[in-house]
């Protein structure tokens, strides 16, 4: 079986992720791309879908590993009987190639080790032709895929597998460089493992430095950050959600989705948080991306995109793979890329109307686009969608849909008054009048005091919590309070928050998942809103309390199996934290939902 998900730590290039489990197993790898097919997918099935492990032959008495200090370099520790270990392991910022890097370091003793590397190109169903090279290098070749394993280390062949066991003694160290090219390339050039890691610490260390965020948690929201770059693709700008598919929100269920693409959802707040923690090089980056994904007609729009833009996302079923430990389907690819979900609009204005307060280069085009998304979004609006939570159920009104349809008309008339742009302002404070009335009439229901998920139903929903944030209602209006009660009363477990109760709403899925962790940091942070400081200070730390230990949180957390569950590492929980984490620190966090409330 594959470790827990809280087992595992990320190591990456900024163009694909590796997770690492505690065992020293490297269970997932995606290469060239974090959206290509995997070599090592154990992650979902057995260790014959792909591996590479290396560990002690003797049983270990104590596993410890941290990241090494502002860096994505982890360090593992193994003491056994025989002595004690370090593995070292990374991934360097790319250049021509794709490297992994693994340095087995001897700390005292002599401990014997062993490697099983098992590769499986195709999500593990592809045995690669594996052959030794002139300079005894182990090349390992299936279709356009092409893999060498460079060690001085002995290594053999046996059942499709590649072994090795050596002895490394106090102050030895061993390296192994994994390598990735097309295979109708040349070899890469080997890599001086010392020298790439070193250049590798020098690179997180330098970008992390340019952090502007100085508070209680500065550890969290550091290894937040590293973990949102770790997932940007750098050739283009976007970030993938997660760089894994089909980890279970539920554990042996159903609901097992393709995270490894870019959400216009995660552009906004990504772009928000980049540029209140200091790093507006990336924040204009992925600004640039969005506008490259979303440029065209404006009636085809789409909630997420590949990471260079691609709107393909065709999703099917990865049939020989088990799954994370017997949870099915495996999915490739989200057909939710083909929803109407209506507040990517209100994100998309956000994003450009924060892009222009926080200094970014003007661009004219993208405020063209904006204004055209604007005139298409006046005819959509009052349209049923599948909502924020990309339900598999039927269309509904959602309540915090059409919020968000407010605030990219509020957005665009801010933008107008604060920076002379030119746009039908008096015609946008109309649309944005009727829109809010129109959500206040529909989408509150007086009898429970409380906003619902959708006009004519009684269930709540998570995401309404935003009516405060995003500045539709103020904080102290009592039907906002309201809210925020019903939500405490029925969707909090354990002081933890569900994005919705899967038992009540027909969501198209089987019932049942785990708590929302960026949904419980919504309402810590709606809690600082209202003026509840302990309240949003006593939550983020048991918010963070979760982090694995690395510092590392999944999509959800499973209370009655006390387990991290859904994708990991997942951006949205991350982009909760350091959200959270500004808000309670100063109080002045610039994020879309601080605007003044009202039309």
């Amino acid at each position: 079986m594959p470790c827990r998900i809280e087992d595992y730590a990320l190591i990456g290039d900024c163009e694909t992720g590796a997770l690492v489990g505690r065992d020293g197993s490297i269970d997932w790898l995606c290469w060239p791309r974090f959206d290509s097919g995997a070599c090592f997918a154990a992650l979902l099935g057995k260790p014959e879908h792909g591996r590479w492990k290396i560990a002690p032959l003797a049983k270990e008495k104590r596993i410890t590993r941290r990241y090494r200090k502002d860096t994505l370099i982890l360090e593992t520790d193994f003491e056994t009987d025989e002595g004690a270990v370090t593995i070292v392991d990374f991934m360097p910022i790319r250049k021509k190639h794709s490297h992994l890097v693994r340095l087995v370091y001897g700390r005292h003793g002599q401990v014997r080790m062993q490697i099983e590397l098992v590769l499986r190109f195709d999500y593990g169903r592809s045995v690669p032709w594996v052959t030794s090279t002139d300079d005894g290098s182990l090349r390992a070749i299936a279709g356009p895929n092409m893999v060498i394993l460079r060690t001085p280390a002995q290594l053999a062949g046996r059942d499709f597998k590649t072994f090795s066991e050596f002895t490394v003694g106090e102050g030895q160290s061993i390296p192994f460089v994994l390598s990735y090219r097309a295979s109708h390339k040349t070899l890469p050039k080997p890599v001086d493992a010392e020298g790439a890691l070193q250049e590798t610490q020098e690179f997180w260390q330098e970008w992390i430095s340019h952090c502007t965020y100085i508070g209680p948690w500065d550890d969290s929201v550091k290894r937040s950050l590293i973990t949102l770059k770790a997932l940007t693709y750098r050739p283009t700008g976007g970030i993938v959600a997660a760089p894994t598919t089909s980890l279970p929100e539920n554990l042996g269920g159903k609901r097992n989705w393709d995270y490894r693409y870019c959400w216009i959802r995660d552009a906004t707040l990504t772009l928000l948080i980049l540029m209140d923690c200091g790093f507006y090089n990336e924040a204009a980056e992925w600004q640039d991306w969005l506008l490259r994904a979303v440029a065209g007609s404006p009636d085809q729009v789409q909630i997420m995109y590949g990471l260079a833009g691609e709107r393909q996302l065709t999703e099917w079923e990865v049939g020989w793979l088990p799954g994370y430990q017997g949870a099915k389907p495996v999915r490739v690819g989200n057909a939710a890329a083909d929803q109407l979900q209506l507040d990517i609009y209100g994100e998309i204005a956000s994003a450009l109307h924060h892009a222009r307060e926080g200094n970014l280069p003007r661009n004219e085009p993208g405020t063209a686009l904006g204004w055209t998304l604007l005139d298409h979004l006046e005819k959509i609006w009052r349209e049923p969608d599948e909502g924020i939570w990309e339900v598999r159920g039927p269309r509904q009104h959602f309540t915090h849909s059409k919020a968000m349809a407010w605030v990219a008309f509020d957005r665009a008339i801010k933008s107008c008054e604060r920076f002379h742009l030119d746009g039908p302002v008096d015609h946008w404070r109309a649309l944005r009048q009727q829109i809010h009335e129109d959500v206040c009439r529909n989408g509150y229901n007086e009898k429970l005091g409380s906003f619902v998920q959708a006009y004519g139903s009684t269930c709540l929903d998570a995401n309404l919590l935003m009516i405060g944030t995003m500045g539709f209602l103020p904080p102290s209006d009592p039907r906002f309070v309201g809210t925020v009660h019903a939500i405490e009363k029925n969707l909090k477990r354990n002081g933890f928050v569900l994005r919705y109760n899967t038992h009540e709403v027909n969501d198209g899925l089987p019932p049942g998942e785990g708590v929302f962790l960026a949904c419980t940091f919504w309402l810590a942070e709606t809690y600082a809103l209202m003026g509840r400081e302990a309240d949003a200070r006593n939550l983020m730390e048991e918010l963070l309390a979760l982090q694995n230990d690395v510092g590392l949180l999944s999509e959800e957390y499973d209370l009655s199996a006390k387990r991290l569950v859904g994708n990991f590492p997942q951006a949205f929980s991350h982009i909760g934290l350091v959200n959270t984490a500004l808000r309670l620190s100063d109080g002045k966090h610039r994020g879309w939902r601080t605007e003044r409330a009202g039309p």
